[in-house]
């Protein structure tokens, strides 16, 4: 009887421990094989940088980053109605007091918000949304350990510096037209 009473406790904590909120992981999983979806995972690697060159704060910024995930919702004149409904999911999961805003610029229609998971002097993840009715919109997940604010600034002179290897980026090209 005894087995039972913990076979059944074993089994109460695991099912509580599975949530069934809404997370930009989930969505991202859920997406990864819908047609009007590209998803790219970046890894450090993309920057092709001399290590030996970088400043000690460059060096502490490069190493608190852990990997990039892009998922871009590719808008065309056939999905309009879909593309309200993923921006509505998208913007849902953001507003979840998980996701602390840090800012956003843009109108209504079109615009960018940054957000963060953690604290900020230990953010586990930055979370950039961007949307344009033309088309469509991007969320990327830029995922770390122990980031903080200065290593973002940091990772954008990095960036700047970089020898930027695009081949992992190919993917993204279809949504952005050809002029």
């Amino acid at each position: 009887m005894k087995k039972i009473y913990f076979i059944a406790l074993i089994c109460s904590l695991f099912l509580a421990s599975c949530s069934s909120e809404p997370s930009l992981q989930k969505y991202f999983v859920e997406k990864t094989e819908n047609k009007n979806f590209i998803a790219v995972d970046v890894s450090p690697e993309i920057l092709n940088i001399e290590k030996t060159k970088l400043t000690p704060e460059q060096s502490e910024a490069l190493k608190s980053f852990e990997k990039m995930n892009i998922l871009a919702f590719k808008l065309d004149s056939t999905n309009n109605a879909q593309y309200d409904i993923e921006k509505a999911k998208v913007s849902a999961i953001l507003k979840n007091e998980k996701y602390q805003k840090l800012m956003s610029f843009g109108s209504g229609k079109d615009g960018v918000t940054i957000s963060f998971v953690g604290e900020e002097e230990n953010i586990e993840e930055f979370v950039v949304y961007a949307k344009s009715k033309e088309t469509g919109f991007a969320v990327v997940r830029i995922l770390g350990d122990k980031m903080n604010s200065t290593h973002i600034m940091n990772m954008l002179s990095v960036i700047q510096n970089s020898n930027m290897d695009l081949d992992q980026l190919k993917p993204l090209q279809s949504m952005f037209p050809k002029k």
